[in-house]
């Protein structure tokens, strides 16, 4: 095996593992949690596993040197404690990025290679017990897979059949790229799917967490914003974030589900000079549920951790006697799992193992993979290339009516090798917010990666009087529209859970310990175009009097309603690990601890924006048809297009207008 950190590197991470589990019942050695390091690493696409070895001698530099890795365990748990409680924020957020590593690493220990695997003490530590081992009652869904509905191999194209040309490229494979590439074929185009992660189906997805994300994700879902204050969750595989979300389906404007206060995203859109044809783009929606057999879960996949949010919740909203708060809408997630059958053999409704975030190897879920691409190819002929990156649009000499003409892509194959494609009608980018905006870059597209909005979650983990096992069921469930912000529910399997768990040392064990107790909930606001790309690295800052004042109020919102639910205490994401107890001032609290962004871990699976949609080119990349502006046969079909921040989950209005760019008429012409 290829070990991507040094002799030196290695030396760190142990000497970390020894001071950050001092005193601590280790169920494995500290040797064995750099094995598991070194291991999940090896796997990863890019530069993150340099980035992390060059942040390890650097820390271990400000931690003494020499002598931190000479001394024992209780001197270098010393040092790194007093370090803690005088270092600047920016050293906190790379201590805090190793601190999760080095979790990873002992969380995400796995013996064997099967799915049940051997015993493994480390869970056993926890109390946990993987898919292959729980107890269904025959009121609950079987953990079992539900076959035939993904793509095989010989479905993709191989490294050696890298064809010369095809009517239509489109580059990337996820909700803008699968749905694009499916209307573009049903319409007889020659359509070939370029994607530059691997081909990952239900077979081949484990529940062991760190093969997966490595594999799965953007810098094995390390990815940050350039000054660490975010982390950017994105897939990096056939079917994009389909393949490692949670299926979530929320339109941005629908009665009962969106709260009657909040912003009309579309009004917003039109207001910024980029209306949309609503009754058109609601049609898209209606088309994309309706392949995708989107419906609410079932209220059994939740009946822990997702009933826990909306008992809180309800309890607050009494209390507080708030109109805002008596109307928000407090309902189950509506998915694109399914479709449901009662008590049939076609049931393929979420068996609720709790792994959604890591791939669901039960082919449960309808992602791009199981549906859309399923249909550009087989129905339709389209051909679909996967660790196939694509470097750039190559323009042809001559404009047509002033404007250019795309000839064709540069593609990078995983052996290095190059190859130009030529794109004998057109070009549909859709590789994502940050991708394709990248892309579009390097291609000679001016104002590309401006105006970039997130939605930014924030979690909070809550302590229950008794056993709430919120690890055995769906991992996202309920949610709140409060109308500014949203409250979800979500809980993660024990590597990610101890990544995002906030506290140090004995801390951080005893909440890990209390894993079966534990409730959990996440905010989520919105970010409106704060971002941009500075050489290819996503600059975002939360502004002072906007989005942090939104943030305190959330998390002191989510902290309530943990406790209107029974918690007897609460552990906001604090990336010093402060604990709220019962009865404490809780906005005193997030006054006093919460002051700037890297006071806290924040996180986005929802990037949006950098060529949006504008009829005047000089405020946006692309046109109200989504065509790039200058361009006769350039689309753009991803969240890159939104004008400004949906604030609500981005996967089913991606699709929508991967839809409404091109499901009726010819875009090329």
């Amino acid at each position: 095996m290829h070990k991507p950190f040094n002799i030196l590197q290695a030396a760190i991470l142990k000497a970390l593992t020894e001071a950050l589990f001092h005193e601590i019942d280790m169920k494995i050695t500290p040797d064995q949690v750099v094995d598991n390091i070194q291991r999940q690493f090896a796997q990863f696409h890019g530069n993150m596993p340099r980035e992390i070895g060059a942040s390890l001698v650097l820390l271990c530099l400000l931690m003494g040197g020499p002598a931190f890795l000479i001394a024992g365990p209780a001197w270098r748990a010393r040092r790194v404690r007093n370090r803690l409680e005088r270092t600047s924020n920016n050293l906190l957020q790379d201590i805090g990025k190793i601190r999760g590593v080095v979790y990873a690493g002992y969380y995400g220990h796995w013996e064997g290679d099967s799915q049940k695997q051997r015993p493994n003490p480390v869970l056993a530590q926890i109390d946990f017990a993987l898919p292959a081992d729980r107890v269904r009652g025959p009121a609950d869904m079987p953990i079992a897979p539900f076959h035939g509905r993904d793509l095989t191999d010989r479905d993709i194209l191989g490294p050696g059949d890298v064809p010369e040309s095809a009517g239509v490229i489109v580059i990337g494979s996820g909700a803008g790229g699968g749905v694009a590439a499916a209307t573009l074929a049903a319409q007889g185009h020659d359509v070939l799917i370029l994607e530059a992660g691997g081909h990952y189906p239900s077979e081949r997805i484990t529940h062991k967490e760190a093969d997966m994300t490595a594999r799965l994700f953007v810098d094995g879902g390390l990815q940050n914003t350039r000054d660490h204050d975010i982390i950017v969750f994105q897939g990096r595989c056939v079917g994009g974030s389909t393949v490692i979300n949670n299926g979530i389906c929320l339109r941005v404007k629908q009665p009962g589900h969106t709260h009657p206060m909040a912003d009309d995203v579309l009004a917003k859109w039109a207001a910024l000079g980029a209306p949309v044809d609503e009754a058109r783009f609601m049609g898209a929606y209606e088309a994309v549920e309706k392949r995708l057999g989107v419906a609410p879960i079932a209220p059994r996949s939740g009946r822990n951790n997702g009933t826990h949010l909306m008992t809180g919740w309800t309890a607050h909203a009494a209390a507080t006697g708030d109109p805002q708060d008596a109307a928000a809408p407090v309902t189950w997630f509506s998915k694109n799992y399914g479709p449901r059958s009662e008590g049939g053999a076609g049931n393929a409704e979420c068996a609720y193992c709790g792994y959604c975030n890591t791939g669901c190897p039960y082919g449960r879920k309808q992602g791009m993979a199981q549906s859309f691409l399923i249909d550009a190819r087989r129905k339709h002929g389209a051909r679909i290339m996967a660790d196939a990156e694509v470097v750039r649009i190559r323009w042809k000499d001559a404009t047509k009516d002033d404007c250019r003409v795309a000839d064709g892509v540069e593609l990078k194959l995983a052996d290095g090798s190059t190859h130009f494609i030529r794109a004998t009608q057109g070009v549909v980018v859709a590789a994502g917010a940050l991708a394709s905006s990248r892309l579009l870059d390097r291609s000679g597209v001016l104002g590309t990666g401006l105006d970039m909005s997130l939605n930014i979650s924030c979690p909070v983990v809550a302590l229950m009087p008794g056993q709430v096992r919120a690890w055995d069921e769906d991992q996202m469930a309920t949610y709140v529209d409060r109308g500014d912000y949203l409250l979800e529910s979500h809980f993660q399997p024990p590597m990610s859970m101890s990544t995002l768990m906030p506290g140090w040392f004995g801390d951080h064990f005893e909440r890990m310990r209390n894993y079966g107790r534990l409730a959990s909930a996440g905010v989520l606001i919105p970010a409106d175009r704060q971002g941009s790309l500075i050489n290819g690295g996503l600059h975002f800052k939360l502004r002072k009097d906007v989005e942090l004042p939104l943030l305190r109020r959330a998390l002191a919102t989510l902290s309530r309603v943990h406790f209107a639910a029974g918690a007897e205490e609460v552990y906001p994401a604090l990336a010093r690990g402060q604990t709220l107890k019962r009865g404490e001032d809780i906005d005193a609290f997030f006054s006093r601890h919460l002051r700037e962004a890297d006071d806290v871990t924040l996180a986005s699976s929802h990037p949006q924006g950098g060529n949006a949609r504008n009829a005047d080119p000089g405020k946006g990349v692309v046109d109200l048809d989504c065509r790039v502006h200058g361009t006769t046969n350039v689309i753009v079909a991803d969240a890159s297009t939104f004008t400004s921040c949906i604030r609500v989950n981005a996967q089913l209005t991606t699709m929508a207008m991967a839809h409404y760019a091109t499901a009726e008429r010819n875009p090329f012409t």
